[in-house]
């Protein structure tokens, strides 16, 4: 194992080697690797490449130059034994998987704290009505405000995500994605500059269309079936208004019971 700069680390594993930096991780099997250089407190990661092209290399710097030294004549003593034929192109055996929190992570964080913020504000307001002896607030609170608080962030969810794909789908980037071998449930695709990209999404066959923004390949989405978008869409849109004026209808009637009271 070796680490160098911000916590970047360079370590051997049984799918190959992978190198972890502060924003992302990149697998390389052994049927991409070229060779591996030590120059000095560095260490650069050379993929094999097609006759005439230059290979894509990958560095991990300030490390130990003895454990430097140590570790790439270790890793090509061991590709030294290969038998097939170098005339092939390691990208796709170089995959990237991001580490920066995706869209996907930032919306389902957003939407916890929303659900639980106002979860909290129906349970204080129950604690409150019933200090107070007012029964028929914590009754209303329970029935109406529970309901509207499930359907609006419900719908919300739907509705949110279905505007994200819709957006994608006009401005985005449509590439297809294929299994990978590497993990279960993993798959990689490539982005405009050749990287091959990896994220995790269950079984769901061979390949599957994938999109991501122009600006951030990493941010991948995958389309729902266009019924589920249908759905999401129009339903969540009708759970949207529909619980939000029972929100409006449940906080008259506790002001009423309060005021009553």
């Amino acid at each position: 194992m070796l680490r160098g700069r911000d916590g970047a680390v360079l370590c051997v594993e049984d799918i190959g080697l992978v190198l972890d930096l502060p924003r992302e991780q990149v697998t390389f099997t052994p049927d991409g690797l070229g060779r591996i250089r030590a120059e000095g407190r560095s260490v650069l990661i050379e993929l094999r490449a097609k006759a005439g092209a230059t290979p894509r290399v990958y560095r991990i710097d300030d490390v130990d130059e003895a454990a430097a030294t140590a570790f790439a004549d270790g890793v090509n003593a061991i590709l030294a034994n290969r038998t097939d034929s170098d005339d092939v192109d390691g990208a796709p055996f170089a995959v990237v998987r991001s580490l920066a929190p995706t869209w996907r992570t930032r919306f389902h964080r957003r939407m916890l704290r929303g659900v639980l913020g106002h979860l909290l504000a129906l349970v204080v307001l129950c604690v409150v009505a019933g200090v107070l002896d007012e029964w028929g607030v914590v009754v209303v609170t329970i029935l109406l405000g529970g309901l509207a608080w499930l359907g609006l962030w419900t719908g919300l969810y739907g509705v949110i995500r279905a505007r994200r794909e819709r957006r994608l789908r006009r401005y985005g980037v449509t590439v297809t994605a294929t299994r990978a071998t590497m993990s279960r449930g993993g798959y990689v695709y490539p982005d405009a500059t050749g990287t091959y990209r990896g994220f995790l999404h269950g079984e769901a066959g061979p390949t599957i269309t994938v999109i991501h923004p122009p600006e951030d390949p990493a941010d991948v989405l995958v389309p729902m079936p266009p019924f589920t978008h249908l759905v999401d869409t129009y339903a969540g849109a009708v759970l949207v208004f529909c619980s939000g004026v029972m929100v409006v209808l449940h906080a008259v009637m506790a002001l009423i019971f309060f005021l009553d009271g």
